[in-house]
């Protein structure tokens, strides 16, 4: 690559980094960037006889019965035994926050809330605990900003 066509890409990169901050503000771009990093993180589900990567986006939500996890995805469903709450804490930086005692849910998964219902863009319904309804409604409302 040359000097000039090196100068070139810097100048059309500046230009549209300019136009997007102007048009989303910074704000919008730490969020962009935040989503292109999130789509690219992968969930590690480990078995006795089996690995799996998920790709933490195709996650729609998790539940638990009996140290038995069931994990809901985009593609299907996957098993595996552990604690909700490891879970929760691993997956918590993208999105993902309790909704009952045993489910935890991706936010960025939720079309809409009706009562006690989670409605996902799958078109899933899943029941949402008034212990945490305040807040899963609070920060459903911060990602649909």
């Amino acid at each position: 690559m040359t000097c000039s066509s090196k100068s070139q890409i810097d100048t059309e990169l500046n230009d549209i980094i300019s136009n997007f901050i102007e048009q989303y503000g910074t704000s919008g771009l730490k969020h962009a960037l935040q989503l292109y990093i999130n789509a690219h993180q992968e969930y590690i589900c480990r078995t006795r006889t089996s690995i799996s990567k998920i790709n933490i986006s195709d996650i729609y939500y998790m539940e638990i019965r009996e140290h038995q996890i069931t994990i809901y995805t985009q593609h299907g469903t996957y098993h595996k035994y552990g604690t909700l709450n490891n879970e929760l804490k691993s997956l918590s930086p993208f999105g993902f926050i309790k909704c009952a005692q045993n489910r935890i849910v991706s936010l960025g998964k939720i079309r809409s809330i009706c009562f006690n219902d989670i409605i996902l863009i799958n078109g899933a319904k899943i029941h949402m605990s008034k212990k945490y309804a305040i807040s899963i409604i609070s920060e459903f409302s911060k990602t649909k900003k």
